[in-house]
């Protein structure tokens, strides 16, 4: 088992930063600019700090958090934006699962791709 939960990337609209986690530099460097548009879009749509992480299963999981006297901070829209971007990105956040599952997990990929065509 690697970690209980392992950050992928991140990206905050107070700092207007983005991170990407030096385990996964071996993305493809399209992967890698595709999670970086939708992460800092979502931050400055939105604001706050959008954070992707992967939990124990591989699962991959979107976590949101505002400072506490933020105004502009859209709780609302977070969640509509975070419904939109599992629907348009659904392909590429399914193979991000794939690729931790199987470069950080050590699962089986052809078990996995078994088990996706069920």
């Amino acid at each position: 088992m690697y970690q209980e939960q392992v950050v992928l990337c991140a990206s905050s609209a107070y700092d207007r930063k983005y991170y990407l986690n030096e385990d996964f530099n071996g993305l493809p460097q399209g992967i890698q600019d595709e999670l970086k548009i939708m992460c800092v879009l979502y931050t400055e749509d939105v604001g706050g700090i959008l954070t992707l992480k992967y939990d124990e299963d591989g699962t991959l999981l979107f976590e949101v958090t505002s400072d506490e006297g933020d105004l502009l901070f859209d709780e609302i829209g977070s969640v509509l934006k975070i419904k939109q971007v599992r629907e348009e990105k659904k392909e590429l956040l399914e193979a991000l699962e794939l690729y931790y599952k199987v470069f950080f997990l050590n699962e089986d990929a052809s078990d996995l791709l078994g088990k996706e065509q069920d």
